[in-house]
């Protein structure tokens, strides 16, 4: 994999560099609430600027039905982009058309354009080889060289993230070479004991990678609304919580496979309960009390974990070498179900080992609770990418970064 210091050398100035960012930021309206991932990409489209290059960002935002749709418009990131990069950046209001073709053709040696979202075209997230290949056609004009730098994107086979490199000459920019080099640290060469520490709403979401973890992981700490699912398997009531009744026989399975492996599956003792979902909105309060995990009365649906699982749950990642964490252990948007993440976060702040939080809800919540997010080891900005690499899967934006 051609690595974006290898380009550098090579010299790109003048030549117009197509990167592929994740500038997919949460939004109210037209406000970003969390532009990490735009700064994730800030190192790549610096270098390549200050270098001389004509900068053409793309991305997606959201899920657009293969239309331009106003409400996933990429002009916000755009403007913060801006804003970081402390220089205009002009923002074509198109991804392969007029405004495209004349943004990219106006720009001069060093700066940086923005193309409106990939997934207004049908073709970038189609399932037709040719279909796809004919909008990577359309981008490929607007460059001379590729630059994969998204790794949120890593695991689709879309236009912009596997059939574009292909068409052009290609290198990994500098968010992609650090997130491999991290979840190689993970699989190829681990220091334990490592620990990790999987939450999140649906088991189902993490069945594949919790089967890889179970032959990897030394310890297997479960909390979020995935958890109920792991309790009702044990024979526990759970109330009116989450549970997905057809993954029951595959988690009992899990159970059994993690004892006989010799993985310590830790679950709560605890958990915080409310009658209703709360409002995240108003953050009107959620009543929430605390109950014993295994005696949760009907009519209760479980939030959070309870104070006595968060010190289960630090002594578990205290003394361990290797952390990786992906999943919020509950309703963490609001105040009176959000002591349970804060208390994982915490953990592996205090822990003396290499952590790893694993992007989407995670590295969320590291920074709308407050925490320095440069305190941990790494903060992926791919949580399902860096989920499906931990699987064994071959991701497709990588596997075409490869010459």
């Amino acid at each position: 994999m051609k690595t974006i210091d290898e380009l550098l050398a090579e010299g790109v100035a003048g030549k117009r560099i197509f990167v592929r960012a994740d500038l997919n930021v949460p939004l109210d309206g037209t406000t970003i609430t969390d532009d990490g991932r735009i700064r994730a990409v800030l190192p790549t489209v610096k270098a390549l600027a200050d270098a001389g290059a004509r900068v053409v960002v793309a991305s997606h935002l959201g899920r657009p039905k293969g239309a331009p749709d106003p409400a996933f418009s990429l002009a916000p990131a755009a403007t913060r982009l801006g804003e970081l990069l402390g220089a205009d950046v002009p923002f074509a209001t198109d991804t392969v058309g007029e405004s495209a073709r004349a943004t990219v053709g106006g720009l001069a040696d060093g700066q940086v354009a923005v193309v409106e979202n990939l997934r207004f075209n049908a073709g970038e997230t189609s399932k037709d080889d040719a279909e796809r290949g004919a909008f990577a056609d359309q981008l490929a004009a607007l460059a001379d060289v590729y630059v994969g730098d998204g790794f949120g994107a890593v695991h689709r086979k879309h236009a912009s993230v596997y059939d574009l490199p292909a068409r052009l000459p290609h290198a990994a920019g500098y968010l992609i070479a650090t997130e491999v080099g991290v979840l190689r640290k993970l699989t190829d060469d681990v220091k334990r004991p490592y620990a990790v520490v999987l939450g999140g709403a649906k088991v189902s979401d993490k069945l594949a990678v919790i089967d890889q973890l179970l032959g990897k992981a030394d310890r297997l700490l479960i909390g979020g609304g995935m958890v109920f699912t792991f309790l009702k398997a044990r024979g526990h009531e759970i109330g009116s919580s989450l549970v997905q009744e057809d993954q029951l026989p595959v988690v009992r399975e899990y159970i059994e496979r993690a004892e006989k492996n010799g993985v310590e599956l830790v679950l709560p003792v605890d958990v915080v309960v409310a009658p209703e979902f709360p409002d995240l909105k108003t953050k009107a309060p959620g009543r929430p009390s605390t109950v014993a995990a295994d005696a949760m009365p009907a009519g209760q649906m479980g939030l959070d974990i309870g104070p006595e699982s968060r010190k289960l749950y630090a002594s578990k990642i205290a003394d361990a070498a290797t952390v990786f964490w992906n999943g919020p252990m509950g309703v963490f948007e609001h105040p009176d179900f959000a002591e349970g993440t804060k208390a994982v976060a915490q953990a592996l702040l205090d822990s003396r080992a290499f952590t790893v939080v694993g992007g989407g809800d995670s590295a969320a919540a590291v920074r709308i609770l407050g925490f320095d997010e440069n305190a941990f080891g790494h903060i992926s900005t791919g949580g399902g990418a860096s989920l499906e690499y931990l699987e064994g899967k071959t991701l497709p934006g990588l596997a075409a970064l490869e010459d």
